[in-house]
């Protein structure tokens, strides 16, 4: 089964992705990650990718799906992550499977947005050991300093309130269409993604029964 998990920054996608890839027999894999193979291990699709990148241009949708066929040979029980994008590569990834007679199921990390916003914009992370603290949740005994080593916390560019706003326009823009094209194929499911982490896994099993059927629990 390839499961495509969709929700916006923050919304928790890779860590339910890494928790079902330790229990199951899936594998995570993402856009990023092969791309940074590919050029690694100097490829013919690494080395097509990176003149796109050297101009400054995106790898165009029929290189990353080729790169996605790539990785479908080795295992047909993947959790893709940051992929697809668009519906136009939702339709070009939708043609591969089929053309392999693997099917797709889109799992929908629902969140409100203003929630998010205050979780998101509350870390502060010592850039040391990539402890994270939270100025709501999980404070530090002093603000702005790490409890173990005293020394200071960050905010990350992607945490402040400026870039949050920026990344979740860009998700309902670009991406959020998704949810509506798998919700008409009949191939998305939903979750809370507020509850807790335990709680997600525990949704995303009950609403993919052929997870727990096809997978092994370790």
């Amino acid at each position: 089964m390839i499961l495509i998990f969709l929700g916006p920054p923050g919304a928790g996608k890779g860590t339910q992705a890494k928790i079902i890839e330790e229990r199951f027999a899936h594998r995570q894999i993402s856009t990023g990650d092969l791309l940074r193979a590919h050029r690694a291990n100097s490829t013919a699709l690494g080395a097509e990718a990176q003149r796109y990148m050297d101009e400054g241009k995106l790898v165009p949708d029929d290189l990353i799906i080729r790169m996605m066929e790539h990785e479908l040979g080795n295992a047909a029980d993947i959790i893709v992550d940051g992929f697809p994008r668009t519906v136009a590569q939702a339709e070009a990834f939708g043609a591969l499977l089929a053309a392999k007679g693997l099917r797709a199921k889109a799992v929908v990390f629902d969140v409100d947005y203003d929630v998010l916003t205050e979780r998101l914009t509350g870390r502060w992370t010592n850039p040391r050991s990539g402890r994270v603290y939270h100025t709501v949740f999980n404070p530090p005994a002093i603000a702005g300093i790490d409890d173990d080593d005293g020394g200071p916390l960050i905010q990350r560019s992607d945490d402040v309130a400026e870039t949050v706003t920026k990344r979740l326009r860009e998700y309902d823009e670009k991406t959020a269409p998704l949810i509506d094209y798998y919700g008409q194929a009949g191939s998305a499911v939903h979750v809370n993604a507020l509850a807790e982490i335990g709680d997600v896994t525990g949704q995303i099993i009950h609403a993919l029964p052929g997870l727990a059927e096809n997978g092994r629990i370790a």
